[in-house]
């Protein structure tokens, strides 16, 4: 069965709890973290996540607006990337 794979990135100053807060956003609408990397650099947190959309109930636009929420709440700066739109703008 395909996937339906979008890139989260979310960048900001350092704290507890970011990493919980997504992953259990996703799980909890029925989505697969697929990969995920974070790294802190100078006190700022930058993590990136590929996760696949297929199985959930949720709209892209639900998925990328409840995120940004809890990066709202958190001081973060959250996006959401369907992988269609990455392939597009990074073809050669």
């Amino acid at each position: 069965m395909a996937k339906e794979l979008c890139f989260v990135t979310v960048i900001g100053e350092d704290q507890k709890g970011i990493i919980a807060k997504m992953a259990t956003s996703v799980y909890e609408k029925g989505i697969n973290i697929e990969d995920i990397s974070q790294k802190v650099i100078e006190g700022y947190f930058v993590m990136s996540m590929l996760i696949d959309i297929k199985d959930s109930n949720y709209s892209l636009k639900q998925i990328e607006e409840d995120l940004q929420e809890i990066g709202k709440e958190m001081g973060l700066q959250v996006q959401l990337q369907h992988e269609e739109i990455f392939k597009s703008m990074h073809r050669v």
